[in-house]
C-alpha cells in the first residue's frame, strides 16, 4: 500500500507550495484538504500543476482520515485562519486550535505524524525575545497581541503538556512561521506580503507606499522584519517528515532582521526599475498592536541537524518576481 501526507490548507499559500514539493520528490501520495472558495479567486490554481492523489473537503476530514487511517503516514497541518486583524474570536478559536486539537488527539490514537503551522504572532511584541523554546514556562510568558496570535499559543502549550503526558504522536513538529513570501499567494488579499501588494505599482514604475514609522528608534521604512522565502519554510517541513525522531516547536525564519524599506528596493531592482517610495501613515487601529521587529533565532533547528540555507532577502525576491509575478501565469 503506497504511503500517503495529507496537507490541510494544502491549497492555501505555504500548503500549496508544500504540496508542490511532496508531488515532485514523489516519495508518498500527496492528498490536499481545503476549500477553494471562489473559483476566480484562484486557490485552485495554486494547486493545478501539482498531481495530488486526493482532495477532500474540510467537513469530511475525520471521515476520510479513518476510512484511510492505514495509508495515512503524516499530517502537514497548514489549515488555519491566518488573518491578525480577524474579528471573531470565537471563529479563530474554533478553526485554529479546536480543529488543531482534534488532529493531534487523532494522530496520538492512530500512530501518525503531525506537523502544524504555529507562529512568530504568539512572540507578540518580541520584548520576550524569539527564542524558541517549547517548555511550558517559557510558551506561558509570550504575549501575543491579537487572537491569532493567542490561538497559535494556546495550541503550542496544548501540544507540550500532552506530549508530557504521552499523549502525542510519534511524530509532532509546530513551526513558528515569520514572514512568509513566494509564489501562491494571490488568493491573500490584504494578507499578501509587502512584495505582492506593491508589485502592480513596481511594475508599473510607479511610486509605491510604505507606513511612516511611530516609534522613535525606527525611521520611516525601517520597521524591521524576518522576511523569509517560502521555499525555505518548505525545506524545513521536508527535513522533518524525513526525520521521524525530531518533535517539538521550531522557528521558520531566515534568522536576519530586514527593513521595509530593503524589501521595497529588492522589489524595485528585480524588476529592473529605479527605486519610488513615499510614506503614508500608519492606520491607528494597528499602532499600538505593531511589531517594529522581529527576527527568528535559528539555532534549535539547526542544532538538530537542519542544514538548509536560508535564501539571501535579494535573491528571494529576484526569483518570486521574475520566475512568478512578472510572468502570465504567477503560479507555482
Amino acid at each position: 500500500m503506497r504511503r500517503a501526507v495529507v496537507v490541510t490548507g494544502g491549497a492555501g499559500f505555504i500548503g500549496s507550495n508544500i504540496v508542490s514539493r511532496l508531488c515532485s520528490e514523489g516519495r508518498w501520495d500527496v492528498i490536499v484538504c481545503d476549500r477553494l472558495e471562489s473559483a476566480d479567486l484562484g486557490k485552485w490554481r495554486n494547486i493545478a500543476k501539482s498531481p495530488i492523489a486526493d482532495f477532500w473537503q474540510p467537513e469530511e476530514l475525520f471521515a476520510q482520515l479513518d476510512r484511510h487511517v492505514e495509508r495515512v503516514t503524516a499530517i502537514v497541518h497548514m489549515g488555519a485562519i491566518s488573518s491578525t486583524t480577524e474579528q471573531d474570536a470565537d471563529l479563530i478559536l474554533r478553526t485554529n486550535f479546536s480543529l488543531s486539537r482534534d488532529l493531534w488527539d487523532w494522530c496520538a490514537l492512530n500512530d501518525t505524524r503531525l506537523i502544524y503551522a504555529s507562529s512568530a504572532a504568539t512572540y507578540g511584541d518580541g520584548s520576550a525575545g524569539f527564542e524558541d523554546a517549547d517548555d511550558l514556562a517559557s510558551i506561558g510568558r509570550l504575549q501575543p497581541l491579537n487572537a491569532y496570535g493567542y490561538s497559535k499559543k494556546l495550541f503550542d502549550q496544548y501540544a507540550v503538556r500532552e506530549a508530557s503526558r504521552d499523549h502525542a504522536p510519534k511524530q509532532w513538529a509546530g513551526l513558528k512561521f515569520f514572514n512568509v513570501y513566494g509564489p501562491n499567494e494571490g488568493h491573500k488579499g490584504g494578507m499578501k506580503s509587502v512584495i505582492a501588494q506593491i508589485w502592480p505599482r513596481v511594475a508599473a514604475g510607479e511610486t509605491v507606499s510604505l507606513f511612516r514609522s511611530h516609534h522613535p528608534d525606527y525611521a520611516d521604512g525601517g520597521q524591521l522584519r524576518d522576511f523569509v522565502f517560502v521555499d525555505d519554510v518548505v525545506d524545513i517541513i521536508d527535513w522533518l517528515l524525513c526525520e521521524p525522531q525530531i518533535s517539538g516547536i521550531f522557528n521558520a525564519g531566515s534568522g536576519q532582521a530586514r527593513s521595509f524599506l530593503d524589501l521595497a528596493n529588492a522589489t524595485f531592482a528585480a524588476a529592473g526599475k529605479e527605486p519610488r517610495v513615499t510614506y503614508i501613515d500608519m492606520p491607528e487601529v494597528i499602532r499600538d498592536r505593531y511589531q517594529y521587529f522581529t527576527q527568528a533565532s535559528m539555532d534549535r533547528v539547526r542544532s538538530l541537524g537542519f542544514s538548509g540555507q536560508s535564501t539571501p532577502l535579494e535573491e528571494g525576491v529576484r526569483r518570486y518576481v521574475q520566475n512568478f509575478l512578472d510572468q502570465a501565469d504567477p503560479h507555482r
